[in-house]
């Protein structure tokens, strides 16, 4: 009767969330504040010319100005070019997206199997709440489907790690490189999958799945390098109106933003009395190492306002403050607790580098980040405090985050902008 209750419960929470998606779609929701900007000004351009001329387009791509692979519109493309409404067709995107949600609970069964679905059926439920997942179902966008494919390649490597079959690492490798091709940031992931296949497998099977991934990947090198369709430099907002910055490897800018980003997002799972007490016996070298990291960041930082994204704090310390101290000191709170998960396993530090390392434009937005921390903390980052925080029922934490999270993004898009 228990069971049966708690199926009613989560039937009822995904049928009220699903309605307000629906509704979010009719009144044209936007959280993200800028995806229906993106849709209409930058992805539905190439649409419409995909289905039009689709050599030229693809050919000229990069004169579209899009900073995203154009594998995904190429797919929109085609119903569009049927005569298939864009009404129709974004609501057809609205319903793929929701298959994040399902791979999502699929990774949790298979990682924290002795934990009562339904309890993982409400946490991947929580996904709903994300502002970022329902701007972007809403409107359509191939960051949503890339995370899709990564959710499965993570799923066939929590497979293997029970497994142990190697079918299981080809699927997984195979989905990497479809989510890169959708979302090429996502290729930096093959670093750390490889750093963990390195533990049980042969060195010649290594080399046999990096030539798999190289021989899946020529038509991307093929069609960046030598068609010379460099999509990845596309302009961003500069310090001022008329400068454009494509790329940028100023890492203080990126090692401050994205570790306060990180922060904002595993704070619901860090409020517990364990985690305070091992954060307070973390070691004078680590320490040092916090410091030296954070002291050569501030001395190189230079993101501003114009360049638009920052993260939550440091959009919260200019917006308050007129500065960035109070950004700099949450800063320097998030390179401890990342430290901390990092000093308890090296794949966390690889994750973090990777989540650092893969934003190599100048503007850094939160929306790179939304779901996907959350998916990881309870995936693939190594971790007592996943099992602890659902062991301990605390699922509520998480609601009230996104919540609060979307009551912020109200405020900012209709209040203070």
């Amino acid at each position: 009767m228990l069971q049966f209750q708690k199926n009613q419960k989560n039937i009822l929470i995904f049928f009220l969330f699903y309605i307000s998606l629906i509704l979010g779609f009719y009144f044209n929701e936007d959280l993200n504040y800028g995806a229906i900007g993106d849709w209409f000004h930058t992805d539905l351009p190439v649409i419409e010319s995909l289905s039009i001329d689709f050599k030229k387009t693809l050919l000229n791509y990069e004169e579209f100005g899009h900073r995203h692979s154009p594998i995904y519109l190429i797919f929109l493309s085609m119903f569009n070019k049927i005569g298939i409404s864009l009404e129709l067709i974004r609501f057809f995107h609205l319903h793929i997206s929701l298959l994040l949600i399902f791979v999502f609970y699929k990774c949790l069964t298979f990682k924290f199997d002795k934990i009562e679905k339904n309890l993982l059926i409400t946490l991947s439920l929580v996904l709903f709440l994300s502002p970022t997942f329902r701007s972007l179902s809403i409107w359509p966008s191939s960051r949503l489907i890339g995370l899709i494919f990564f959710t499965l390649s993570i799923y066939e490597f929590l497979k293997y790690q029970k497994s142990q079959k190697q079918s299981n690492i080809i699927m997984n490798l195979l989905y990497l490189v479809i989510s890169s091709y959708i979302s090429p940031n996502f290729s930096l992931f093959a670093f750390y999958f490889f750093y963990e296949y390195l533990k049980t497998e042969s060195i010649k099977k290594i080399f046999f799945f990096v030539f798999f991934c190289l021989i899946l990947s020529l038509p991307a090198f093929y069609y960046i390098f030598i068609l010379k369709v460099n999509f990845l430099s596309a302009g961003t907002p500069g310090i001022s109106e008329s400068e454009t910055i494509g790329l940028s490897f100023n890492f203080a800018d990126k090692i401050l933003i994205i570790s306060s980003i990180i922060f904002f997002h595993l704070s619901p799972f860090l409020l517990n009395s364990s985690f305070l007490k091992d954060l307070k016996k973390i070691e004078i070298k680590n320490i040092i190492f916090i410091f030296l990291i954070f002291c050569t960041s501030l001395y190189f930082f230079n993101y501003v306002l114009n360049f638009t994204g920052g993260g939550v704090f440091f959009q919260i310390s200019n917006f308050l403050f007129g500065n960035n101290t109070f950004f700099y000191i949450i800063s320097l709170i998030s390179l401890t607790v990342l430290i901390y998960f990092s000093n308890k396993k090296f794949e966390n530090l690889l994750i973090f580098l990777i989540l650092i390392l893969s934003n190599i434009q100048n503007t850094i937005y939160h929306k790179y980040y939304d779901p996907l921390i959350l998916i990881l903390f309870f995936t693939i980052i190594n971790t007592s405090l996943n099992l602890k925080f659902l062991r301990e029922k605390k699922i509520y934490f998480v609601f009230i985050f996104y919540f609060i999270f979307i009551f912020m993004r109200v405020m900012k898009n209709n209040i203070i902008i």
